[in-house]
């Protein structure tokens, strides 16, 4: 098959129009339609059936489609791979993590990495579903558990637990909370056990909750969770690495945790020796150097757990 062929084929299937396609590819809408008949003739099949409002692909152009997706995924990577090989740090880098890490830790933080790496554009992809390092879906990912791909290159960062805050405005205006049993006279604010989150979070999250919790907020997110506890609502269950950027948080029941969960960063090994991929995992690592200095001069001292 033609490689022309099947590039034009590519964007017509993406862009579902021979006038759209042929817009980015600068030509004209019978070039398209001449290339996409004699790639079908070639073939000696239908890849798109023509209607009114555009082009559907048949059974045969998915299955082609699927294939030009996959080549056109890595010839991305190995452009990528070319343009790392040059001297400096730019481009743009595809970087995916959960919504809570991204949105409270990860986000706040990236004003310095700009301002070593002024030429560099971060898209940041937040959502809990693990995207294909391999298919360039992302280039670095940082996940609160150890990637499973095959041809990924992971690193542990750091471990974080699940605890319990609430403001001092909260705490002022509701029964004491000494023990663990007290949780039943409080409203908590947690994700959903059924929605995507580490074990461990589910585990603290039910045990809480069997103590017979009365009025509670469920959010899907745990930037959620930390603005309803920011709003007086209630004690919410957050990852102990929101203290650092929230300090007027108080944390309750010291001694009720969750048990760790470990924060990897993985890329795909064919980005080994991108400057942009060490670029960022160096800043990350820097930055969370720096967040465990801060947590230990802040801690109090341990709280002896009640009998």
């Amino acid at each position: 098959m033609d490689w022309d062929k099947l590039r034009i084929f590519h964007a017509v299937a993406d862009a579902g129009s021979l006038t759209h396609a042929g817009d980015t590819l600068h030509l004209s809408q019978s070039a398209v339609s001449r290339q996409i008949r004699a790639l079908e003739e070639t073939l000696g099949t239908t890849l798109f059936h023509r209607h009114a409002r555009g082009l559907i692909l048949t059974e045969q152009g998915e299955l082609l489609f699927d294939a030009t997706r996959s080549m056109n995924k890595r010839l991305e990577a190995a452009a990528a791979r070319i343009r790392d090989s040059e001297d400096g740090v730019f481009g743009t880098l595809k970087v995916t993590t959960t919504t809570g890490f991204g949105t409270m830790w990860l986000a706040p933080r990236l004003g310095k990495l700009y301002a070593q790496y002024p030429d560099l554009k971060i898209d940041l992809i937040l959502e809990e579903r693990i995207l294909d390092l391999p298919m360039r879906e992302a280039d670095v990912a940082i996940r609160l558990k150890e990637p499973s791909q095959a041809d990924v290159i992971r690193k542990r960062l750091m471990a974080v637990r699940m605890r319990l805050y609430a403001t001092p405005e909260y705490l002022a205006n509701m029964p004491p909370i000494n023990r663990l049993e007290d949780i039943a006279q409080h409203r908590l604010i947690c994700q959903n056990i059924n929605s995507p989150q580490p074990v461990a979070a589910i585990a603290l999250g039910q045990k809480l909750l069997s103590f017979e919790v009365t009025s509670t907020l469920t959010v899907n997110t745990y930037y959620g969770v930390l603005q309803g506890v920011l709003a007086n609502i209630g004690i919410g269950i957050l990852p102990d690495y929101v203290t650092e950027d929230s300090p007027n948080l108080c944390r309750v029941l010291p001694y009720v945790e969750s048990s760790e969960i470990p924060v990897f960063i993985a890329y795909a090994e064919e980005l080994r020796q991108s400057r942009r991929i060490a670029a960022f995992r160096d800043f990350v690592q820097d930055e969370l150097i720096a967040h465990r200095r801060k947590l230990r001069e802040s801690a109090p001292p341990a709280d002896a757990v009640p009998d």
